[in-house]
């Protein structure tokens, strides 16, 4: 299976991204029919496309607020010590926690940002408090709630 950042994607190919961004569960046929190509080549552009890993999946965004976790917050980690053992061990552990939407570790004044969602400020002091502070290396947090969200999309510009 090739890699996907070695295969060559051509104008046909971000016309298909672009759509599937917009609307993942467009089918086919309409897919074929907006990028003005046959629904033949259309499915085999996506599967192409699919296998390489290009387009990694597919998911319902859902709206946060409907289903109780309406708290959004970035946390900025800073570990005791900058080791592989330390990073892996993090790493591993920062998997298995299901309020964390994201973790990005970073180059700058600390080592990782998370993104995190929890119902409310009580929650998110209990994860704080019995999670994120008993993970190993955990030396210092800054938390950052946030107010409103801006902008929010999953849409590359392509």
């Amino acid at each position: 299976m090739p890699n996907a950042k070695d295969v060559k994607i051509d104008d046909g190919d971000l016309r298909i991204l672009r759509i599937l961004q917009e609307d993942g569960r467009i089918t086919n046929q309409d897919l074929a029919r907006r990028c003005g190509m046959s629904t033949a080549t259309c499915f085999e552009r996506t599967r192409r496309l699919r296998n390489a890993g290009v387009i990694r999946g597919f998911t319902a965004l859902l709206d946060p607020a409907c289903l109780g976790r309406e708290l959004l917050v970035f946390i900025e980690v800073i570990l005791d010590r900058t080791t592989d053992d330390a990073f892996s061990a993090f790493a591993e552990h920062i998997q298995a926690v299901p309020d964390v939407l994201e973790c990005h570790m970073v180059a700058g004044g600390f080592d990782y940002l998370l993104k995190v969602r929890v119902p409310d400020m009580a929650a998110y002091r209990e994860f704080l408090g019995q999670v994120l502070a008993s993970m190993p290396s955990v030396r210092e947090t800054r938390t950052y709630a946030v107010i409103e969200e801006v902008k929010q999309t999953t849409q590359l510009p392509i």
